[in-house]
């Protein structure tokens, strides 16, 4: 199955990458690289992994800020529903990519000491209601990529966002060279 063909149904895609095409305007989604965590029938959810806030989980909420998770770096996770803090964990390794999505603090901090298991706090998450994705896939909106094994050795901004499509191609990697205002070339 080659989950970059528009033609298909795109009923798979948690685990997956969804990369902004570099025409995509709408400031909620421009140059962003979505890792998904849901995908079905009734809609798609994801968190944006290269917009981070700069700061730190025990910064953002007094109520981790002696715990320890109070390090976790925190990201715009997506425009909806902003005021919601979810916690994710992933690793990547040679036997595939594991992902624990919207995580209790208790079980972050289990899951932290795990070897290779990375931890992010978002604010928000991206979220397409039944059939919009598929909709926007049709429409060439985003590229779709596995999860590369070295994501988390690359910047978590927005260079992540250039780095994974430039290596899409020859033309995507020209594409994702451009400046995001073209009058500044």
């Amino acid at each position: 199955m080659n989950p970059r063909d528009p033609a298909l149904p795109a009923k798979h895609l948690a685990g997956y990458l969804l990369l902004a095409h570099p025409a995509m305007r709408d400031p909620n989604f421009a140059r962003t690289v979505v890792l998904m965590s849901a995908h079905n029938d009734e809609g798609a959810m994801g968190v944006v992994l290269n917009r981070p806030l700069g700061r730190k989980l025990g910064e953002l909420n007094g109520a981790f800020a002696l715990g320890p998770i109070s390090e976790v770096p925190v990201f715009q996770g997506g425009p909806v529903q902003t005021e919601q803090l979810i916690l994710v964990a992933w690793q990547v390794h040679p036997e595939g990519f594991r992902l624990h999505f919207g995580i209790e603090p208790d079980q972050a901090v289990q899951l932290q000491g795990e070897e290779g298991m990375h931890l992010r706090a978002f604010v928000g998450y991206a979220g397409w209601t039944g059939g919009q994705l598929e909709n926007e896939l049709r429409q060439k909106t985003w590229i779709v990529v596995p999860v590369p094994g070295d994501l988390l050795e690359h910047p978590q901004d927005k260079a992540l966002w250039r780095t994974v499509l430039g290596r899409e191609g020859d033309e995507w990697k020209l594409l994702a060279a451009e400046p995001e205002d073209p009058s500044a070339n």
